[in-house]
């Protein structure tokens, strides 16, 4: 009887905005037969530090955000402040 744990980014989903959704799912399997799974998620803003993340998301990220997506970001956040 062997328990096997395995983390995965198992999807990546650009939002309207440019942030980048990532899911990552954590499985538990016993002898091959699954067990449990569970998802964590969390968002990249544009021009966010892309430090820990995986290859697939960096570059995804370096695709997404253009001179005029980080711009579009900066002008969003500044129409937020009052």
């Amino acid at each position: 009887m062997a328990l096997n744990k395995t983390i995965v980014v198992d999807r990546i989903e650009v939002l309207e905005m440019g942030q980048i959704q990532v899911r990552t799912a954590t499985v538990i399997d016993e002898d091959g037969i699954q067990i449990s799974r569970t998802f964590h998620r969390h968002v990249l803003n544009p021009g966010a530090d892309l430090t820990g993340q995986t290859d697939r998301v960096t570059g995804i990220a370096n695709a997404t955000w253009t001179a005029e997506v980080l711009s579009d970001w900066e002008a969003f956040l500044a129409s937020l402040e009052i």
